[in-house]
């Protein structure tokens, strides 16, 4: 039943008596979503007396009237909610009449207990859309129009409950205008905390040149047209090649016109990414479509109110350069998600200037998001030509989310803008614990109460601003959720910043949990499973119980503990990082171990792209075990090939190897190289069959795009037959796949595929990322698991 179908007048009269008085607690996303209008406006419709307010840890309304409408009102509001909000539980108890008059919204109060979920910021709705586009609105061409169904809010948040004095629009004065709208509750801007105006609301200030910058006081205009002819010269200097700094929801971006070689490879220079992708923000959807091939559902994804980086097939023949991503057949692409984009794509009277803009983190390589004009200032001169500010600070720094869509469902690789900071429901009772996470992709995970809070993407926590970064976000989540851990889970591995931040910690016990096992039990957790499973965990780097570095596993796996029943065969790791960074090391690692020091095979192209020098220092690195770990890791497996073949002998990036790797599968191949499986304990997964197969089949000449799709298939049927094996003695039928290397969508397409035609249940991420982004949510779920079997003395294992 909608609001409008609610009977009225006589008819309402047949149900108001009795008059009994019921109280509502709603939690989930019920703050800054436009809920309590939502009430009001219901409430109103069936004649019902009471109140709604906001308070810390949701939303509390008391009704009266008569038990049939209040039944009504409790249909409506769970089954017919404002678009934005997520209702998780609403707990009803009856009570004492207060003999109220009307329906009213009180002034929001502090509470006890779990806070409320905490809005993620949304994108530009179409209400706005239409408002800052029409000449004869007040918020014609305003860059900083929203509503109750859009805008910032995470990025602006300081306290909760979620009320305008607790963001950092506090500073702006609303106008008599913006008042009435924001007191009005049948407006949609009734409490819309960052509601303004030209009149009363933040502004821009554009300003050109290292010199200007230095010396030019901050001077913000907020009027339409002062925004509108800042807009306009940035839209010149963006078309002149200019490389511009822009202020926007959750940091700055470095944009530039993306069919503009030159300018992209300028800003690759000057920001010291030689290779990785930059994302690009196109126009429309229509714009994306000419760029990229975008089928149903990662066009829902675009145009999604999370409006995420997306994943996407090039398009052949675009005019986008090849800069933006080298040797790359996919690009990420977004849409505009406040109205500050979308008027850079389009001039004053709505005629298209671009039709794609390189938007990528404003930063310095591997330092977090810069989020202030003080900090942009020294931070990105020597990045950027021009300056795009504005004076809503941000207090929360959010980069932009990516996802790739697999089988029709959105996948997330970086959990930011749009999804962080909501909570995910394990539906089971948690303690107060801190999931640290590992060191690449770096985030953290608070439980309490049913939910999983994970911080957003913080970046690779390998220097001191990405730690600050770090423990700023912990403090701000901790205080918004009301959340103090008694117990911290970290990653084994005694060199992460991460483990260290853990061990370091006052008053907490502290629990260690290995790499791989997070990354199955974050799985398994996203997917309410807590029975025992198959757990298959492929990346590239993870500290082993035994002190070598892991990556190949195969675990039989519950959320307490784990066994390692199958693994890739240990191939010496020559010089660590070095390792990482060149894949020719474990190039040459993997041909010492199939065909031996005195028989590798010549004609390789690593023999003519590597100095014969390097060649010998790093072979006797390996046969004295010099700076050298033993590794099982199925990303530097990938490395290797991809170096064998040619490809890729240093990376610029992590992955990158693996990337082009994958990039580089022909279609329509089904065959495979051989492998064989050691019935040690555990299982050893021998690749030096494939290994020999893919230097015989390279030396004879067959493509590159053969040979890479043949290892893709042999990897797919390993998980498949080593998963057949364990079902085998195990009785297990669920398969969790996890790790880094399931962001190659040609080896989880066939792996399960595989799988499903072998009778498995396949369980794969979908709100967390696979890599290393989803590591703390496991580390959480552990520990919690750990404590309750300790409290009720249950016996958990590992090995």
């Amino acid at each position: 039943m909608s609001i409008i179908d609610i009977p009225t007048g006589k008819e309402l009269n047949t149900v108001l008596r009795p008059v009994i008085r019921r109280q509502f607690r709603v939690r989930g996303i019920v703050q800054g979503v436009g809920f309590r209008p939502f009430v009001y406006n219901l409430a109103h419709s069936l004649g019902l007396r009471g109140f709604v307010l906001n308070t810390s840890t949701g939303v509390v309304i008391e009704a009266e009237g008569s038990e049939t409408l209040l039944d009504r009102f409790m249909g409506v509001l769970t089954s017919q909610p404002p678009p934005l909000a997520t209702i998780d539980d609403v707990s009803t108890a009856e009570l004492m009449l207060a003999g109220d008059t009307s329906f009213v919204i009180r002034e929001s109060t502090e509470e006890h207990g779990p806070v409320a979920a905490v809005p993620a910021d949304v994108a530009t709705c179409d209400e706005c859309r239409s408002d800052f586009t029409d000449t004869d609105n007040r918020r014609y061409q305003y860059p900083f129009t929203n509503c109750t169904n859009c805008g910032p809010r995470y990025s602006i948040i300081q306290e909760v409950p979620y009320d305008r004095p607790t963001t950092t629009m506090a500073k702006f004065r609303m106008c008599p205008a913006c008042r009435a709208e924001y007191e009005d509750p049948r407006s949609r801007r009734f409490h819309a905390q960052p509601n303004a105006c030209p009149e009363c609301g933040p502004g821009l200030q554009l300003v050109s040149g290292e010199l200007e910058l230095a010396t030019q006081p901050e001077v913000f205009s907020s009027g339409s047209q002062a925004c509108s002819e800042t807009l306009k010269e940035t839209r010149r200097q963006l078309r002149e090649g200019r490389i511009v700094a822009i202020k926007g929801l959750g940091g700055f971006h470095l944009a530039c016109d993306a069919e503009n070689d030159s300018a992209v490879r300028r800003l690759r220079e000057r920001k010291r990414r030689s290779d990785k992708p930059f994302a690009l923000m196109a126009r429309d959807l229509e714009a994306a479509k000419r760029i990229c091939v975008i089928s149903d559902a990662e066009g829902e994804a675009l145009t999604s109110n999370r409006r995420p980086i997306v994943i996407l097939p090039r398009r052949p023949g675009t005019q986008i350069s090849l800069a933006v991503a080298p040797n790359n057949t996919t690009l990420g692409v977004m849409l505009p998600y406040a109205p500050l984009h979308h008027m850079l794509f389009v001039d004053e009277h709505g005629s298209p200037e671009f039709s794609a803009l390189v938007m990528t983190s404003g930063n310095l390589s591997e330092e977090p998001i810069v989020m202030s004009n003080e900090a942009a200032r020294p931070g990105l001169t020597s990045l950027a030509d021009t300056f795009l500010f504005h004076n809503r600070d941000i207090h929360t720094r959010v980069d932009d989310s990516i996802v790739r869509v697999f089988h029709g469902k959105e996948r997330l690789l970086r959990r930011a803008r749009g999804y962080a900071p909501h909570a995910l429901d394990l539906d089971e009772p948690l303690e107060s614990v801190l999931g640290c996470g590992a060191e690449l992709k770096s985030t953290f995970c608070l439980t309490t109460g049913h939910y999983a809070i994970l911080s957003q993407h913080l970046g690779d926590l390998e220097n001191y601003e990405t730690l600050e970064f770090f423990e700023e976000t912990l403090a701000k989540l901790k205080r918004l959720f009301r959340v103090e851990p008694r117990t911290v889970a970290y990653d084994l591995h005694p060199q992460y910043l991460s483990t260290r931040l853990a061990l370091e910690m006052p008053g907490v016990e502290r629990i260690g949990v290995q790499h791989h096992h997070a990354h199955i039990a974050s799985c398994m957790a996203e997917n309410h499973l807590r029975q025992r499973v198959i757990g298959v965990a492929l990346d590239g780097t993870g500290y082993g119980t035994d002190g070598k570095i892991w990556g190949g596993e195969f675990l039989v796996a519950g959320r307490a503990g784990f066994e390692r029943r199958a693994h890739f065969r240990y191939v010496p790791l020559p010089g660590g990082d070095a390792a990482i960074r060149q894949p020719w090391r474990p190039a040459l690692s993997h041909l010492l171990d199939t065909f031996g020091e005195g028989n590798l095979p010549q004609g390789l192209p690593l023999w003519r792209a590597i100095p014969n020098k390097n060649i010998e220092l790093v072979q006797t690195m390996i046969r004295r075990a010099v700076n050298t770990v033993l590794t099982s890791s199925c990303g530097r497996l990938f490395d290797a090939v991809a170096s064998i073949l040619g490809l890729r002998h240093e990376i610029n990036f992590e992955g990158q190897a693996a990337m082009e790797l994958e990039a580089a599968v022909s279609g329509g191949v089904d065959g495979s190289y051989p492998f064989e499986i050691a019935s040690d304990d555990p299982w050893t997964i021998d690749t030096r069959p494939m290994i020999e197969a893919i230097v015989r089949e390279s030396l004879a000449g067959v493509s590159t795009g053969t040979v890479a799709a043949k290892f893709h298939n042999t990897l797919a049927e390993v998980i498949v037959e080593v998963s057949n094996r364990l079902r085998r003695e195990e009785g297990l039928n669920q398969v969790c796949l996890s790790g880094g290397t399931f962001q190659n969508m040609t080896l989880l397409e066939r792996a399960v595929r595989g799988l499903r035609q072998s009778g498995f249940e396949v369980f794969l991420h979908a709100q967390v990322p696979p890599n290393d982004g989803g590591i703390a949510l496991g580390q959480a779920v552990i520990a919690n698991e750990l404590m309750r079997q300790r409290e009720h003395h249950v016996p958990g294992h590992s090995r």
